[in-house]
């Protein structure tokens, strides 16, 4: 219905157009067609502009710009001007694809194909070697009905009956020219075939006579059994083959183009719907798709606006598409490529269920810490090594996805370095790290109890003390021993210098951080570790189901140079383990599915995030890896502490009260005092205690007790100079509460 006001309000309206397009307004009337092809010849720098303006002019003699805001300003060059680099700048920046195979540059995965092709014929030769028996005794039933066939077959072929066909269809058709012309032909065939029958089986029976009087036994029964299993093999039925498959192959569809591009437009994503939508592909292929190890790999790149998280967040609906498995599809991203650039690799086999290579430790050998030693492999079968020296790892998972396992595979290759001393804690107190602890563990407990917990501390605090004696005699050596400041395998065989590699195993590491009294004291020691531990040789891995801040401090997360992040259930927990922002950039361990145990992300060895299974190794196998490891310690005489039925000195704590000491040298009249004095009157009360103490060292030693060093003035030759220091009231204030707590208890 139309409303009655309806007309004046179209009047109205009608009449403010009309007055915006009034030339005295100031406004202009754009013709779109007209702006279009003057767009289109906007390179030309002759072509008019509107008002009769040149392109270039300004309406400005000086030069400056026009105040017009309705100017055209060129934005696009033009087509004849020079868009990019030249034909030599271009072939610089191209992407040379390798010439070899990375699999055949290196050697030990050139060992591993090699081995993989040996072990494959080497079985398949002993299978039907083994039935061969079973083969020779299928083949002589069934000679009967292959002489059958042979005989028919033979006959047959003596009287024509290919033809017979040919001449029924002519005698159907009463056509008795056709038929006397086929008849004489058959007649010819039938002579030529009768002929050759008999002188085929004239030397046939020669050749047979001969061999019975002349040829030795081994040859006659050669030849029998060469015309009986001949025989055999013309009588076997289609349904039942003589020789079966000794090696079952996967089948899996070849990955195509196709199947791509319709996996793709499945995942839902706007821009590569409406691409294809409209005729186009939705994704550009920039190398073919090729076989690579157990699968196929796909590249290109996606829809402007369209990155490889937005696909990698839609992994199931892709292995949907593809009709694969979600443990065969795997989509990545390329770090040196901009992010919206896919490699798509498809295996044949679901990652968890595909037959993993032996691991070369399982059964012998031994490691040399400062080397990469293979723990795992990629999707495509590849061997992924890891250097566990000048290192601190974090593990991080959920429940049961196989945390404990991957940090007992990492201990376990620590104890094959009979140098290596091991720190082993295993806080769940399930005994999961027993076949490494009880075996050759300098130290080793299980349990969260208050025994176990002090034991770990005075273990942690002993560490420290290492960690600064180690960094005194690292500085005390000479260059051309030690050119990087750091431990070298050769420093680590010398045992007069006590740098051999120590390795700290702690699982489930929030029990300790997370400890109402000693919780800061073991996250101050830790960071500790993780940032100077390496260099001097000390090598902490720690592993927690509760990858938070509580769980995995700031100062711990942010240091550790290794990260192995199995299936996690969000992005803070992602992005503890793997580092900040490695969700945004495609890194997600949440897509890892229930079933995918052991299957991981791992960031360390110089390499950006790789997707790795690791080895698994049960306990009955750790404990076998575990006794190899013992027994070359015990030959070298390396065996010791806990493993060697030692027991610490103390597990209570130090025998030394610092606040008390601090107290002791500082006067009470003197309300606050440097740190570098302090330490150096520590030093002269207990040498053997503060000797190697700094002011760095007494900051983090207070630290844990809730003390912070503060600027401290003092006049020096008529000026005031600030250092670090402390004031002795916060020392009383603490020995004091702490006393009062005592005695109340």
């Amino acid at each position: 219905m139309k409303h009655p006001d309806d007309d004046e309000l179209f009047n109205r309206l009608e009449a403010e157009m009309a007055a915006d397009a009034d030339p005295d307004s100031g406004a202009d009337v754009v013709d779109l067609d007209k702006a279009r092809s003057a767009r289109e010849q906007s390179a030309d720098p002759s072509a008019p502009t509107r008002g009769g303006q040149s392109a270039d002019s300004t309406g400005h003699e000086s030069g400056e710009e026009s105040a017009d805001p309705a100017r055209r300003v060129m934005v696009d060059q033009s087509a004849l001007a020079v868009t990019g680099p030249g034909y030599l700048g271009r072939l610089a920046a191209a992407k040379r694809r390798d010439v070899i195979p990375l699999w055949l540059r290196s050697v030990a995965e050139l060992k591993t194909a090699s081995a993989w092709v040996a072990r494959h014929y080497t079985h398949t030769a002993a299978y039907h070697a083994l039935r061969s028996p079973v083969y020779a005794a299928r083949l002589a039933m069934q000679a009967p009905a292959g002489l059958a066939r042979f005989v028919g077959g033979t006959m047959r072929w003596v009287a024509d009956r290919e033809g017979e066909p040919v001449r029924l269809a002519a005698v159907r058709r009463e056509d008795a020219a056709e038929y006397l012309k086929l008849s004489r032909q058959r007649d010819g065939r039938v002579r030529l075939r009768t002929l050759v029958t008999v002188l085929g089986m004239f030397v046939g029976f020669a050749l047979a006579l001969a061999i019975y009087v002349l040829a030795p036994d081994w040859l006659q029964a050669l030849s029998v059994g060469t015309v009986v299993m001949a025989l055999g093999s013309a009588g076997r039925k289609a349904d039942a083959p003589v020789i079966h498959r000794a090696v079952e192959l996967p089948k899996a569809t070849k990955l195509t183009s196709d199947i791509v591009l319709r996996a793709l437009g499945s995942l839902g994503i706007s821009a590569i719907s409406q691409a294809q939508a409209k005729g186009r592909d939705g994704f550009e292929f920039t190398a073919p798709i090729t076989r690579d190890g157990p699968g196929w790999r796909a590249e290109g790149n996606l829809p402007y606006g369209v990155t490889v998280t937005d696909v990698i967040e839609r992994r199931e609906r892709l292995a949907s598409g593809l009709r694969r498995p979600l443990g065969c599809v795997w989509p990545e991203a390329v770090s040196e490529e901009h992010t919206g650039h896919l490699v798509l690799w498809v295996g044949d086999q679901d990652l968890t269920k595909s037959k993993k290579p032996q691991w070369p430790l399982a059964k012998a050998g031994f490691v040399d810490l400062f080397k990469p030693v293979a723990y795992g492999t990629d999707q495509r079968g590849r061997w992924v090594g890891i250097t566990l020296m000048y290192i601190a790892g974090i593990i991080g998972a959920i429940p049961r996805m196989g945390k404990t396992f991957l940090l007992r595979l990492l201990l376990l290759i620590a104890a094959l370095d009979p140098r290596a001393e091991l720190h082993t804690y295993d806080m769940k107190g399930t005994g999961d790290l027993d076949p490494v602890g009880n075996a050759v563990s300098h130290r080793h407990a299980a349990g969260d109890d208050d025994e176990s917990i002090g034991y770990v501390l005075a273990d942690f605090r002993a560490l420290r003390e290492e960690l600064r004696r180690r960094t005194k005699v690292i500085r005390s050596l000479p260059r051309d021993i030690c050119p990087e400041s750091k431990v070298t395998s050769q420093l680590a065989d010398k045992r007069s210098l006590g740098l051999h590699p120590i390795v700290v195993g702690v699982d489930e590491c929030q029990v300790l951080f997370e400890h109402p009294e000693h919780g800061k004291e073991f996250e101050e020691i830790a960071t500790d570790l993780v940032k100077r531990g390496p260099a001097t040789g000390i090598v902490l891995l720690l592993a927690t189901q509760r990858p938070d801040a509580k769980s995995l401090p700031t100062g711990i997360s942010a240091n550790a140079v290794a990260r192995w992040c199995l299936k996690v259930m969000g992005q803070t927990e992602n992005d503890m383990v793997l580092g900040t922002s490695a969700y945004k950039r495609g890194v997600r361990a949440t897509m890892f599915a229930w079933g995918d145990k052991g299957i991981h992300y791992f960031v360390g060895e110089g390499a950006d995030a790789r997707i790795v299974a690791s080895v698994y190794v049960d306990a009955p196998g750790a404990e076998t890896i575990a006794t190899r490891a013992r027994k070359a310690r015990e030959t070298a005489g390396l065996l010791s502490g806990h493993a060697l039925g030692e027991a610490p000195e103390t597990v209570t704590g130090p025998a030394y009260d610092l606040l008390a000491d601090i107290l002791a040298v500082v006067p009470g009249a003197q309300a606050k005092e440097w740190s570098e004095t302090v330490v150096t009157r520590l030093a002269e009360l207990r040498p053997e205690v503060y000797g190697g103490w700094d002011p760095d060292a007494l900051a983090a030693a207070l630290k844990p007790h809730g003390i912070s060093t503060i600027q401290v003035g003092r006049r020096v030759d008529g000026k005031v100079v600030n250092r670090r220091g402390i004031d002795r009231s916060h020392i009383t204030s603490v020995i004091a509460e702490r006393d009062g707590k005592r005695d109340a208890g």
